[in-house]
């Protein structure tokens, strides 16, 4: 009886912890957020300037929520696997394996066998994005809709495609860039490059776009329905009778299926373009010519 209570304690502190995070940005947003009456459309909230020797560092919307999610996750991840065992019997742990058995399915699937450790990465890709996008639920601004979390993102997935890339070592690198003729080596360079901008620009404008759209729509049935029943008695006239529900099913498209959707393409585009940089037969090939050297010399 008394480790049921602890068990049960442990989890109402991991949930209070990860519903902490979220209540922080809603109260910070509340308090910086400028009064106004109209609806407008801008970026993240700036929180303050830390004035630094050669910049100044502004603390935005972007960065909170960002920690934020990370936390969330974090106290997510302590929950859903509290209480695990070899038996099983929590439906919890059926849960955390189903993720775990997919994303290394996903991984498998679509990078093969020898980048099966590469599973954690691409569910922490996918988590991030996802539930980042999903802040709107919320109210919160996604930071999924500032281009600098997005560009940080793929610049992190371009260090890895470069690292793989040198796997065979940098003469093999800088022949790739004359496959299959020497002739498109400038516009090999430029896909290079263009590989973390078009990712990058791909992810921030989707979920921006919805964004927009969703509150331009909003606008624009609030008007409509003041066209509409505007001339009705009393209080019923400024009742906005279309932003009821209308919204709402915007919303599941733009904040949560879009959302998702776009997490799961850049997780996907992370595995296509690593394990396509990678010259898996010719690293191979160079791994067992070493072997072989070294079972020559111990002869």
């Amino acid at each position: 009886m008394e480790n049921k209570k602890k068990f049960l304690a442990a989890d109402i502190i991991y949930l209070s912890l990860l519903a902490l995070g979220p209540i922080l940005a809603i109260v910070l947003k509340v308090l910086f957020t400028p009064r106004s009456d109209d609806i407008s459309i801008a970026g993240a909230l700036i929180f303050f300037t830390v004035k630094l020797p050669f910049f100044d560092l502004p603390v935005t919307e972007t960065q909170t929520n960002s920690l934020v999610v990370i936390w969330s996750l974090f106290w997510l991840c302590k929950y859903i696997t509290h209480g695990i065992s070899v038996r099983g019997g929590l439906k919890r742990q059926i849960v955390a394996e189903w993720v775990v058995e997919k994303t290394k399915n996903l991984v498998k699937g679509n990078m093969g066998e020898y980048f099966i450790p590469f599973a954690p990465f691409v569910a922490a890709i996918m988590g991030l994005s996802a539930f980042s996008s999903l802040l709107t639920l919320i109210g919160l601004f996604p930071p999924t809709s500032d281009i600098n979390t997005t560009a940080g993102w793929a610049i992190l997935v371009f260090f890895l495609i470069t690292y793989y890339k040198f796997k065979c070592g940098p003469v093999h690198y800088i022949k790739s860039f004359g496959d299959p003729v020497p002739f498109l080596a400038p516009l090999n360079i430029i896909s290079e490059f263009a590989t973390p901008v078009s990712m990058a620009f791909r992810h921030y404008g989707n979920v921006l776009s919805g964004s927009v759209i969703s509150v331009l729509v909003a606008v624009a049935l609030q008007g409509v329905s003041s066209l509409i029943f505007g001339k009705l008695p009393g209080i019923l006239a400024d009742i906005p009778f279309l932003q009821i529900g209308i919204p709402a099913v915007l919303s599941v498209y733009f904040d949560i299926f879009s959302g998702l959707l776009q997490a799961f393409i850049f997780a996907m585009l992370t595995m296509l373009y690593v394990a396509g940089g990678f010259p898996a037969e010719d690293y191979a090939a160079k791994k067992a010519k070493r072997l072989a050297k070294r079972a020559a010399k111990q002869k």
